[in-house]
């Protein structure tokens, strides 16, 4: 099973994606985890480290996949 992690900051655009992963990926192939950094700020550096530039994005293994652009991490660290 493979790993997947939707990192977000609970935009309108980012629970519109997190809907759109969380209902289309194949349970029994990915073991996804859904992480809210406006609310996990402490896993930002985490994020930061897959190579996360901007929320919404998902990791799946260790490479980062952009969705859309609803916030960059340096927002998400300000509180913004």
């Amino acid at each position: 099973m493979v790993k997947a992690i939707f990192y977000h900051a609970g935009c309108p655009v980012c629970v519109d994606a997190e809907q759109m992963i969380f209902t289309s990926l194949d349970k029994s192939k990915f073991d996804l985890e859904v992480v809210h950094l406006g609310t996990a700020q402490e896993r930002i550096a985490e994020a930061e480290s897959f190579g996360v530039k901007s929320v919404p994005a998902l990791v799946v293994g260790e490479k980062a996949y952009h969705i859309n652009f609803g916030a960059s991490l340096d927002d998400v660290k300000a509180g913004s």
